[in-house]
């Protein structure tokens, strides 16, 4: 009987031990994080939500309102959205230390609701999650298709789409009979980039002579500005997951849907044209542009054809 009692008063003494070392614990611990010096936060955080009725009230896209907020707290802050907290920088110096210093702290990347609906499924590597998945696509965009030879084979590419640009301003600027000739060269300019890039991915001009498109182009640079568009937006499902319905009551997650589905048709129909290409014969490597040489590095048998549709696809859309 008194061993009994011996154990039960033991018992005792144990609890009480070890709910004042927890008290210890957790006041060390709270004390610890107090002298943490946390990054200036902007005021108005609700519950649940944080400061995302800050970021969805404004007209402006994203990044603009963050770099307002930047303006005023400085080059480094914090913002809580929904149930994430994040750190917000817009100075390089503390960018480098992030990819150099700390980088194994930032590799990885949050799922969004519209990669994985536009982004196949995070099979985008710009925006996968860090693994080996990304690490292998990473060296394939790196080693085959951005290489200095890559570039070096795919010169002529550029030479010849900037001879084409300077031609097409000439005769835009005479045709007139030489008088003073009004030409917007923001756009010329992205017109020859779009080009060049497109060129070299898909082998094909995205935009014709004098800026003029085609049915297949205005589809696309159209549904390339929408992904753009919806990639920026604050959505409820990345941040309170419980309010995602919020997100379909407001119609994006079908503009998604029906932005994937297009930007998907034409990347398929590219794809679906090198095949036919490559069947013809052999394509000689100057010739080669960067879908080519997807279809050649990954045409091993290792992995699907839908998979390798879908990793051609997905690192297309982020080149361009």
């Amino acid at each position: 009987m008194k061993f009994f009692f011996y154990l039960q008063d033991l018992s005792l003494y144990t609890f009480l031990l070890a709910t004042i070392l927890l008290s210890l614990a957790i006041k060390y611990a709270n004390r610890n994080k107090k002298n943490i010096k946390n990054p200036p936060e902007p005021s108005g955080s609700w519950p649940f939500i944080g400061h995302l009725h800050l970021l969805s009230d404004s007209n402006q896209l994203l990044h603009r309102t963050l770099g307002s907020m930047a303006d005023e707290l400085g080059p480094i802050f914090s913002i809580r959205l929904g149930v994430h907290q994040a750190v917000v920088i817009s100075n390089w110096e503390l960018a480098k230390e992030c990819f150099t210093i700390n980088d194994k702290v930032f590799q990885t990347r949050p799922e969004s609701l519209a990669v994985k609906i536009m982004g196949y499924d995070q099979v985008m590597f710009g925006f996968a999650p860090y693994g080996k998945y990304w690490r292998d696509v990473r060296k394939l965009a790196t080693v085959e298709l951005l290489s200095n030879r890559r570039l070096e084979l795919l010169k002529h590419v550029r030479d010849r789409e900037t001879k084409l640009f300077f031609k097409e301003l000439y005769q835009e600027s005479v045709k007139n009979g030489g008088g003073n000739t009004v030409i917007e060269m923001k756009e010329r300019f992205e017109e020859l980039a779009m080009n060049i890039i497109v060129k070299m991915i898909a082998g094909k001009r995205f935009f014709g002579g004098n800026g003029i498109r085609d049915e297949e182009s205005r589809r696309f640079s159209k549904a390339l500005g929408d992904f753009m568009q919806l990639t920026g937006l604050v959505l409820a499902s990345d941040t309170v997951p419980f309010l995602g319905w919020v997100d379909s009551m407001r119609g994006y997650i079908s503009e998604m849907k029906r932005t994937a589905m297009e930007l998907d048709s034409l990347l398929r129909r590219w794809v679906k044209e090198h095949r036919e290409k490559r069947l013809e014969g052999s394509i000689k490597e100057e010739e080669q542009d960067f879908i080519h040489v997807m279809l050649s590095v990954t045409d091993d048998g290792k992995i699907s054809a839908d998979a390798i549709d879908s990793i051609i696809k997905a690192t297309c859309l982020l080149s361009i």
